[in-house]
């Protein structure tokens, strides 16, 4: 049921980045901005029309086309030389390789700015407050508040004087990772005018759960199949969930969080099937 489901979201979104860049001025930075955003496992995306429907909302395109140009719009800043200094991205040349530095800053800043675009355009929500509210919650977990906070905790821990520890570690990734999980798991129930606490719970857990499995991937997962680089944590001396409990014990933790979120879920009954499957491919995946 989810890997139908992911593929019908990475479909619809990929048409719907289609229709957006067929009406943008064909320009370098559009290009690049097309190029930024294309591939990709569309989870966050998939959890924004999932969500949606879970709350009876047909149409959560634009949310979903939103999370997706926010989230690449980090990894282009993430991949840059004064950040992670990365070549490679889903198996491409990052943007400031494929271009140059000042193209990717620029795609960077006009993701985040179709983001905001996104859920504030008529098209989205014929109310005018919930379209309010999903930009000021997306700019909370964006912002410094969530996804930037988090980067900025990651680069101050690379020349603190001690290794994080599992609680800052926990901290730090609840908003790199986790906040641009949280809000498109929360946006069918905001767009339905709904209690987003269940979807929260399960998406903090699902997040978490997520970004171990990340640090487990870069222990003994592929290169070549995950698109970028393994291995750079343990070369960099970082500390992460896998050194602070070795990867049987990351495992472990990840599982226990995967079935903290499909506990969340319990309201909604069979409906989120799709979801708690997601939860599973989380900790499954190998890319």
């Amino acid at each position: 049921m989810f890997e139908a489901g992911l593929r019908q979201a990475q479909a619809r979104i990929e048409a719907g980045f289609d229709a957006w860049h067929a009406r943008a001025p064909h320009l370098p930075v559009t290009e690049a901005m097309r190029y930024a955003v294309r591939g990709g496992k569309r989870l966050r995306g998939y959890l924004a029309l999932e969500s949606a429907r879970l709350h009876g909302i047909d149409d959560a395109l634009n949310p979903a086309l939103a999370i997706e140009a926010i989230h690449a719009y980090s990894l282009v800043h993430d991949d840059l030389p004064c950040m992670d200094d990365d070549d490679l991205r889903r198996g491409q040349p990052t943007v400031h390789r494929q271009w140059d530095e000042a193209t990717a800053v620029l795609v960077g800043d006009a993701l985040q700015a179709l983001g905001f675009e996104l859920c504030l355009t008529p098209a989205t929500h014929e109310d005018a407050g919930v379209r309010a509210d999903l930009a000021l919650s997306l700019a909370r977990a964006a912002g410094a508040e969530g996804m930037v906070l988090g980067q900025a905790l990651d680069i101050a821990a690379e020349s603190a004087a001690a290794p994080l520890t599992l609680e800052e570690i926990t901290a730090l990734q609840a908003g790199k990772t986790g906040a641009l999980i949280v809000w498109p798991a929360e946006a069918g129930a905001r767009l339905a005018g709904a209690d987003p606490a269940p979807m929260r719970a399960y998406a903090a857990a699902l997040g978490l759960a997520f970004q171990i499995a990340d640090d487990i991937l870069d222990v003994e997962g592929d290169a070549a199949a995950m698109g970028k680089a393994a291995g750079k944590d343990a070369a960099r001396g970082k500390a992460t969930f896998v050194s602070h409990l070795g990867l049987d014990g990351a495992k472990l933790r990840a599982a226990e969080l995967v079935d903290s979120a499909c506990d969340a879920l319990s309201p909604y009954g069979e409906d989120a099937r799709g979801l708690i499957d997601a939860a599973r491919f989380v900790i499954a995946r190998e890319t």
